[in-house]
């Protein structure tokens, strides 16, 4: 299923409407999609290298509105709607442990989905259950995926296909470590 899904998700970067394919895929994906729009924005910016900072900035403000869904199905259809789709990501059970932590960390925790290979619409739902800000998350959302989307089109309009296989494998990771780098800096300053 995920490999079609894939499959899918390519073919749409080459059609003529592609950004509004990126836009709705960068929307979904913020709430239950399992395909990171990334695999959508690679073929594009490659294919038109003049339009990078158009497509970064089309997926953050979509992913960021969808965010936003999923804010609203965590606030207002958790039973219903979250937890199955939590559940399905194997993500369920430790919600209840989870939200008891979930607001004293909440900037990091949106800004560590946003940039990581974590699961966005795992935090996105999480952030409307647990009663997270709405302004806290919106503005967390909007740097984190901004962040991550720029930063992979600036690779591409600058490296072109050369960087596609790092982005794809190992711009995740980079990304983790960055945020681990800069957490334990946060905690050295504070607790030393």
């Amino acid at each position: 299923m995920i490999r079609n899904l894939y499959n899918w998700t390519m073919r749409l970067a080459d059609h003529p409407h592609a950004l509004w394919a990126l836009a709705f895929v960068s929307f979904i994906e913020s709430s239950v999609f399992p395909i990171p729009p990334d695999i959508l924005m690679i073929p594009m910016i490659l294919a038109a290298p003049h339009r990078a900072w158009l497509i970064a900035l089309v997926a953050t403000v979509s992913s960021v509105l969808g965010g936003l869904l999923g804010y609203g199905i965590g606030a207002f259809a958790y039973e219903q709607i979250g937890q199955p789709i939590l559940d399905a990501l194997g993500k369920g059970d430790a919600m209840a442990a989870f939200n008891t932590r979930f607001n004293d960390f909440g900037f990091w925790a949106v800004l560590g989905a946003g940039i990581t290979p974590f699961p966005y619409k795992v935090i996105t739902i999480m952030s409307g259950w647990s009663g997270m800000p709405l302004v806290t998350f919106v503005a967390t959302s909007i740097l984190a995926r901004g962040l991550r989307f720029f930063i992979v089109a600036g690779l591409l309009w600058g490296f072109g296909a050369p960087i596609r296989n790092f982005i794809e494998k190992r711009l995740g990771l980079v990304f983790t470590l960055f945020l681990i780098l800069l957490l334990g800096g946060f905690f050295l300053v504070r607790y030393l």
